[in-house]
């Protein structure tokens, strides 16, 4: 197939109507729109979101209360104070803190936020750090790996 050969599908494509032709034509005077009204005019359709001029809905909805994020991301939330319990030079990631009891259930991925202190190296396998968990834990001689 080359292009040259390429064509619409028979009976695919329309003729265009030509309106206000007179009488025989099927579409004269007024064309189609009936007699009067705001669909009748020149320049008739009105943009889209128009809603005769109340306030569209695009406009009404970000100042309506309880939308929520559509696709939010979940976090299994971890304070590095809790992790002072964890054996030095030791792998941490949400699997090894459920097994030692730290954190009881699974809610999303795992996050380290820097309250508290650390004096421990750990290698620490997260979803995501916070700023200042991260520094606090490279600080000591641990290691942040993002999972």
């Amino acid at each position: 197939m080359k292009l040259e050969d390429l064509k619409p599908q028979v009976g695919s494509q329309h003729r265009k109507r030509r309106v206000g032709r007179g009488i025989a034509a099927g579409q004269g005077a007024s064309c189609g729109f009936g007699m009067r009204g705001q669909k009748s005019r020149s320049g008739r359709p009105t943009r889209p979101g128009f809603e005769g001029g109340q306030i569209p809905l695009y406009r009404r909805i970000p100042k309506l209360k309880h939308f929520t994020v559509i696709n939010k991301r979940e976090y299994t939330l971890v304070n590095l104070d809790a992790l002072s319990a964890v054996p030095p030079n030791s792998e941490v990631s949400l699997d090894s803190l459920m097994a030692l009891g730290i954190v009881t259930q699974n809610d999303g991925v795992l996050k380290i936020l820097g309250r508290g202190e650390i004096s421990i190296p750990l290698t620490v396998h997260a979803s995501a750090f916070s700023a200042s968990a991260k520094a606090k834990i490279e600080a000591v001689g641990g290691t942040c790996v993002l999972a």
